[in-house]
């Protein structure tokens, strides 16, 4: 696969390879990959919530609010 980047992209990624003394393609792959673990931990945390709400286990605004109001005075 080959990906393009914009010439400003480019001079982005040039340049903090630079300044991290790294390749800049040992640079694009790191970072795409920890966006693409980023991504799926966030799909995962959204799944989770999604089946929270089916199972009826979520709070509500008035609940939430006395929480935070219960942890600021302790």
């Amino acid at each position: 696969m080959e990906v393009r980047l914009t010439p400003e992209k480019e001079a982005q990624l040039a340049k903090l390879a630079s300044e991290s003394g790294r390749d800049a393609d040992a640079l694009a792959q790191e970072v795409l990959g920890d966006y693409l673990e980023l991504h799926a931990r966030l799909v995962e945390a959204v799944k989770a919530g999604e089946a929270a709400i089916e199972r009826g286990d979520v709070l509500t605004h008035r609940e939430v609010g006395v929480q935070v109001d219960l942890l600021l005075r302790s």
